[in-house]
């Protein structure tokens, strides 16, 4: 295929996801709809319903006597629920609208609204409703690359009660059918209904639809059920409220951080993806609306920092990612043995995904990654039958350290794609120009990353610990080695003496590519920083060239390939800046960890709650506000997950269930005076932790030793 129809190679225009009136974005599982503030799906937008990657509704435009309704406002009160309230404009010379029209719209199985047109005035209306709607099926990445050049599907059938458009496809038949709860008057093509309503004054007339999308032929689609309205919002509802009431809740004199952790919450929950053949496995999508798919870095750190809330979704990731871990050698998707998977997709997605394959496996990151999530779940109390399951899995990841990521056998995971069709970065900053020197040159492959030695430190410590637990004192003693035997060599060839900080990574000629940028801030995270060198990251952190006063800026506004604008030069993750803090509280530095999340959590507030994917790095003192960047996804996997790890940072929390120990030991910032964290998942218990200055009661924790100082950084010696 084109590499430049490839999704993970494509670097031209992304579609703005701002839109003429600003995006709401409805989501549950897979399915999602993007809409203007007045309910309409705008041809020529990014809009639509979307399932299995194709964009299923393409314009569904409602007007009343052939005008717009006015958007008057649009509440998203769950991630799969909304309302939109409009006018008709007045007559001419007339102040007032006679005429409200309200949007009751639910995405769960499909997409299910009710219309209600409403007389406010005081005389007889006779209103004409009009509702056009369209399909062209485009992929999802044609929409999100803006090159969706698909005519409009006709109309397959219709009927008083529905109309269909159909697609063939090499895979399936793609069908679209919008039912009407009401006949309407009139039919005409393209799809144009028309309904006459005479309302008394304060009378209403309602007008329920519901939008079905199948793949004949695909049994993830085939075998899905088909509800009304009101049965697709009640599953959904409560499949999400139950999501809802076991997650944990937090209540503190900060109610900026309480709102984004329970949106946060909310958009994990929304964000779930089930595989057919694991009704009860959940996995967690990326992101919407271009990454609804399974994404192992995403993914994995996404359920890391979402465990004290959901550690079933940290489970249900490890298991997906095992059964779909790599197995043999394949150039062309990158798969090796051992080798976790950078994107995978369920049912017909993939075979209707751009790059027609179901898994890409070209990441350097995940694999370690994969390892430190499965000792984190033991030490988060897991079970252990499941984590036994595990172990074959992580001991394959390892193999593929050694005989895969290490490329020349220098004790470095490098990477280098293997098909002009894969990324060529391969780190989270997986951008094509997401990793620079200082002067701006792109480096040469293969590059070995510094946060990747940091995930393979924390994975090679993780396997130790899952030894120790297994009376494997040899096994334990030999991957405690080669941590401490990395983390030595690590401080040698990647501190920088001259900047003060970890080199971004070592080029093909095994150069320092000498960049300031956040990725240094990882190395905190997992540990592999050396204590002597701590002090001097956490000052760099929170000066201002990193730190923007919102979050850590990918790369520091001193370098010159800095832009504020940039997907990977410049921009602020939130979880980027999550890690950053989580890695200060470890070594001590409290005081800026607080900084970054005090940052970020303002962020939230500016968000209506809700952290996005990332935003514009420009500085608080020069905007004064965190600018969105254009095509930020929204609801995000790990931003959403980001808030559960300030928590965890704030309350210095590390479980061990397996030595019967939690290391706890909270530092509020000097503006939060109190803090109740409900809900805790550690094992099968739910732990109540409740602060009130330096009054710390924690509860329902039998069985366990409350240690009341932090957990000991574990690294080389120095």
């Amino acid at each position: 295929m084109d590499a430049a129809t490839t999704p993970w190679t494509y670097a031209g225009e992304v579609a703005d996801l701002g839109g003429r009136g600003g995006l709401t974005t409805l989501i549950e599982g897979q399915t999602f709809c993007l809409s203007d503030r007045n309910g309409d799906i705008v041809r020529g937008q990014p809009h639509g319903l979307f399932a299995f990657d194709t964009r299923v509704l393409s314009a569904w435009a409602l007007t009343i006597d052939g005008k717009p309704v006015e958007a008057l406002a649009a509440h998203v009160d769950a991630p799969f629920h909304g309302r939109f309230a409009g006018r008709v404009a007045p007559p001419a010379g007339q102040a007032d609208s006679t005429i409200v029209v309200l949007r009751d719209r639910t995405v769960s199985d499909g997409l299910h609204e009710v219309v209600t047109v409403r007389n406010v005035g005081l005389e007889i209306v006779v209103a004409r409703v009009e509702l056009v709607c369209a399909v062209d099926f485009a992929n999802l990445f044609e929409v999100k690359e803006r090159r969706e050049h698909r005519p409009d599907t006709p109309v397959e059938s219709h009927s008083p009660a529905a109309v269909s458009f159909a697609l063939a496809t090499p895979a399936a038949t793609l069908r679209t059918t919008v039912r009407f709860s009401e006949p309407p008057d009139t039919f005409c093509e393209p799809a144009c209904a028309t309904w006459r309503c005479e309302l008394d004054p304060g009378a209403e007339w309602e007008l329920r639809l519901s939008v079905e999308a199948v793949a004949a032929g695909d049994p993830d689609t085939d075998a899905a059920p088909r509800n009304g309205a009101d049965a697709g919002r009640g599953l959904t509802a409560e499949r999400h409220h139950q999501w809802r009431r076991a997650a944990l809740t937090v209540r503190s004199d900060l109610p900026a951080l309480d709102a984004a952790v329970a949106r946060g919450i909310d958009d994990l929950g929304a964000l779930r993806m089930f595989d057919r053949e694991h009704p009860g496995r959940a996995v967690v999508a990326a992101g919407a609306p271009w990454f609804m798919a399974l994404f192992g870095r995403d993914s994995l750190l996404t359920a890391w920092m979402a465990l004290p809330a959901a550690p079933e979704l940290a489970l249900g990731v490890a298991q997906t990612l095992a059964e779909r871990q790599g197995a043999t050698t394949d150039p062309d998707t990158e798969e090796q043995p051992g080798r976790i998977l950078h994107e995978s997709r369920f049912g017909l997605a993939s075979e209707l995904s751009a790059h027609r394959g179901a898994t890409y496996y070209g990441t350097a990151d995940a694999t370690a990654l994969f390892v430190m999530l499965v000792g984190e779940l033991q030490r988060w109390g897991a079970d252990p039958h499941d984590i036994d399951a595990l172990l074959p899995a992580v001991d394959a990841a390892l193999d593929w350290i050694d005989r895969f990521g290490d490329r020349d056998g220098d004790g470095y995971v490098e990477y280098q794609r293997s098909s002009s069709d894969g990324l060529a970065n391969q780190g989270w900053k997986d951008s094509w120009d997401g990793i620079r020197f200082a002067d701006g040159r792109l480096p040469d492959t293969p590059i070995a990353l510094c946060e990747v030695q940091a995930y393979v430190y924390g994975a090679f410590r993780a396997r130790a610990e899952l030894a120790a637990v297994r009376a494997d004192a040899d096994g334990a003693a030999h991957w405690h080695a080669r941590a401490d035997a990395l983390a030595e060599r690590f401080d040698r060839d990647f501190w920088m003496p001259d900047v003060g900080w970890y080199a971004l990574g070592l080029d093909g000629d095994k150069r320092q590519i000498d960049a300031t940028a956040s990725n240094a801030g990882h190395c905190l995270w997992t540990g592999i920083a050396a204590p002597r060198r701590a002090a001097t990251i956490a000052d760099r952190l929170v000066a201002a060239d990193l730190f923007s006063g919102w979050g850590i800026r990918t790369l520091s506004s001193q370098m010159p390939a800095y832009n504020p604008v940039s997907y990977h030069n410049g921009s602020v993750w939130p979880h980027d800046t999550a890690l950053c803090a989580a890695g200060l509280t470890r070594y001590g530095y409290t005081a800026a960890a607080h900084r970054l999340i005090a940052g970020l959590v303002d962020a939230a507030a500016h968000h209506g709650g809700r952290l996005p994917e990332l935003f514009a790095g420009f500085s608080r003192d020069e905007l004064g506000v965190p600018a969105p960047y254009p095509t930020s996804c929204s609801p995000q996997a790990w931003a959403a997950a980001a808030p559960l790890l300030l928590v965890r940072s704030l309350l210095r929390l590390d479980p061990d269930v397996a030595t019967g120990n939690v290391w706890i030991s909270p530092e509020l910032p000097p503006d939060m005076g109190a803090l109740d964290v409900r809900g805790i998942a550690i094992g099968k218990r739910r732990i109540h932790v409740r602060i009130d200055g330096a009054r710390v009661v924690v509860e329902g924790a039998d069985g366990l030793a409350m240690v009341p100082h932090p957990r000991p950084v574990v690294s080389a010696p120095g």
